[in-house]
């Protein structure tokens, strides 16, 4: 996807000051990664009067792109599509929509034309007491989806779910949750770091003394299907404060920020393949306005004299190298790529990057199923809490709006399942093996597998046997001599891992790093993190330059001013000594 695929008529509002030259007066950048962060901070730079160069080793867009099944479009259609995992946009995102909002697409652009408020959340509570239920997602959706959330059998199985939960969890267990979320919430942000990002969730809600079903559904299941990350290990101030920005996503007018409504738009997702919708007409924009693309070419080497960046060395995917010069340097590839640049000549310039070696990756990755028959449900993400792979997923027909026969494929496929696998290190139910050890046929049937036992029933027979065509997993999971290794982990936070998370600049002074594995808002492996390190890096370069040019907008994640409080007698605990006046 190089840059001579692409036009340069495309137009969209840009960055409202005119940059100025400043005492530095370098204005060349050298980005190494065209994934979200990369493009992110490529496009707040081209618009603020940069010269930028975005060097790709594979594929533009990274994790979030989406990838045709080479070969199987016939008779003038399309490839079927295929992805690394299936796009979820909480409604507590703000850096992605933004940039969403200056791509344009026709007379219209990415955000206003693309992306759409799922209606329902199909709800799977992988256990022999529960049933799946349908719930509507948003205000809208209490109406588009009344023909399917008030059928009776889907009644029926909301209130076995509700007294099964009472049964298996009790009402002192719920209480307690419940109170380790107020904690959360009253806590202040010294204390979340300082103490909370040492503890891990399953500590933290002292999963460990509780029932099998509260350990299971409100510890593990939540982690590992929300950000691919081990209740055991992951920092509990990174998961509560994700729960509570998805909670107050959906708290309608008292969130502005996020402008959803009420009950509206706190789950969204795009109408069509992550490419044709986003990816492609951003690198459209960003080559219209000047960015280079250089495909095939990633980072190798950085030279350092000083405290500043001489030379960068770049290989092709053929294996010839040449030296990059700018005067600007970021990387933007995942942590485990950045870490084999961090050599000794570097950490001694920049010391605040050997963190970075501490930082732990895992996997979630995603496969299609595409099916003969349209399943007929609403637009709605599928959440299986309790499988042992922790699966995640949606059917894409509907809110895609498309005959995918006509479109896609031979004709025959009218629907795709697409589905995250966000736990590869717990056994199956067929094979006995974690996802790591299965071959790529068995991990498609595990996975089947588990959706067929967790969906089918309660009257609900969501996915048929008869209706599958074929199968699709992401092609970064690839096996040498038995084993399988994943091109494209994800970083998780794990407890302790915040003071190891490098800052956008670095002590080296042309040397940036944006990445989801950078300090955010979020403070999470999403785009949304990935989106706000590029601004983060764009406004550094900005501020080394003297630009006079209005900085990248960076939005805080919201929360409640009636908290303050409340999170003001706790900073004076804190620096007491004292623990938190609910900590119990």
């Amino acid at each position: 996807m190089g840059a001579a695929m692409f036009g340069s008529t495309a137009f969209a509002p840009h960055a409202a000051a005119n940059p100025s030259t400043g005492r530095a007066r370098g204005r060349e950048v050298a980005i190494f990664g065209g994934g979200m962060a990369g493009l992110s901070a490529a496009h707040e730079l081209i618009e603020r009067g940069y010269s930028v160069t975005v060097y790709e080793p594979s594929y533009l867009g990274g994790k979030a792109r989406s990838m045709p099944v080479v070969g199987t479009g016939k008779g003038g259609r399309q490839d079927l599509p295929g992805e690394h995992g299936f796009r979820f946009f909480p409604g507590c995102y703000q850096h992605v929509p933004n940039t969403m909002s200056r791509i344009p697409v026709g007379d219209s652009n990415v955000k206003a034309a693309h992306l759409v408020s799922a209606d329902a959340l199909t709800l799977g509570l992988y256990g022999a007491d529960y049933r799946p239920v349908i719930m509507p997602a948003s205000r809208i959706g209490i109406k588009k989806t009344a023909d399917t959330t008030l059928q009776l059998k889907n009644i029926q199985n909301a209130f076995i779910d509700m007294f099964a939960s009472m049964k298996n969890i009790p009402m002192t267990e719920q209480t307690y949750a419940a109170l380790r979320m107020t904690v959360m919430a009253t806590s202040c942000q010294e204390r979340r770091i300082g103490q909370w990002d040492n503890v891990s969730w399953m500590n933290y809600i002292k999963a460990y003394q509780m029932s099998a079903d509260y350990r299971t559904y409100l510890a593990t299941s939540f982690t590992s299907s929300l950000v691919a990350a081990k209740a055991q290990t992951a920092s509990a101030r990174t998961i509560g404060q994700t729960a509570l920005a998805l909670a107050y996503a959906g708290s309608g007018p008292l969130v502005p920020q996020y402008a959803n409504g009420l009950l509206q738009g706190i789950d969204r997702l795009l109408n069509r393949p992550t490419n044709e919708a986003w990816i492609d007409p951003w690198v459209r924009y960003l080559t219209s306005r000047g960015v280079r693309f250089v495909m095939n070419t990633g980072l190798s080497g950085l030279r350092v004299s000083g405290r500043r960046i001489t030379e960068t060395q770049v290989t092709t995917s053929s294996g010839a190298t040449s030296s990059v010069v700018a005067d600007w340097y970021m990387t933007a590839m995942p942590v485990d790529r950045l870490k084999p640049l961090l050599t000794p000549d570097v950490l001694r310039a920049a010391p605040g990057l050997a963190g970075v070696r501490q930082l732990v990756d895992d996997w979630m990755v995603g496969i299609q199923y595409y099916l003969r028959k349209r399943a007929g449900t609403p637009t709605s993400h599928i959440a299986l809490l309790g499988a042992p792979w922790s699966l995640t997923a949606i059917f894409q027909a509907e809110p895609w709006g498309q005959d995918i026969g006509r479109t896609y494929g031979d004709g025959e496929v009218q629907e795709i399942l697409s589905v995250d696998i966000s736990n590869w290190d717990v056994p199956g139910v067929l094979y006995g093996k974690t996802a790591k050890q299965c071959t790529a046929e068995e991990i498609s049937r595990e996975v089947w597998e588990q959706l067929r036992r967790g969906l089918n029933r309660g009257g609900y027979r969501l996915i048929n046997d008869d209706e599958l065509v074929r199968w699709h997993l992401d092609p970064g999971v690839t096996w040498r001599n038995g084993k399988a290794f994943n091109a494209t982990p994800l970083l998780v936070n794990t407890a302790g891992s915040y003071p190891h998370r490098p800052t956008a600049e670095t002590e080296i002074s042309n040397l940036f790093i944006g990445g989801d594995h950078v300090r955010s808002n979020i403070d999470l492996a999403t785009m949304e993190g990935a989106n706000e390190s590029g601004r983060r890096v764009a406004n550094a370069i900005l501020d080394r330059t003297d630009s006079n040019a209005e900085r990248a907008a960076i939005y805080p994640l919201w929360e409640p001013e009636l908290m303050d409080p409340l999170k003001d007698l706790d900073r004076d605990r804190w620096r007491q000594g004292l623990p938190h006046i609910l900590d119990v």
